[in-house]
């Protein structure tokens, strides 16, 4: 199910941010690993990550590889949540209702 691998690859805080950096702008690993505290090594294999699960998509631009950000899969995710939360609020407003 591609909520569990978008669950998944959000876990981390470094996807995180490359998530949070992308959703301003397309950049390449190497742009991404200037900007924060890692390897473009490491960048790189976060993306990988974050490519598995559909939220960003490799686009050729000349010799340069440089990331965007997919929001499909983000929008499933806050539809996900917002009917989890709903159905809490169903349960618990049942649990403050009067005995029948």
């Amino acid at each position: 199910m591609r909520l569990d691998a978008v669950l998944s690859s959000l876990s981390d805080p470094t996807r995180r941010d490359v998530v949070d950096r992308l959703s301003r702008a397309p950049a390449s690993a190497s742009a991404l690993a200037h900007e924060m505290p890692v390897s473009r090594q490491a960048v790189a294999k976060h993306l990988d990550v974050l490519g598995r699960a559909g939220l960003v998509e490799a686009v050729p631009v000349g010799r340069e590889v440089r990331y965007r950000l997919c929001t499909a899969p983000l929008a499933e995710l806050a539809d996900w949540a917002t009917r989890a939360g709903a159905e809490w609020d169903r349960r618990l407003a049942l649990l403050d209702a009067p005995p029948a």
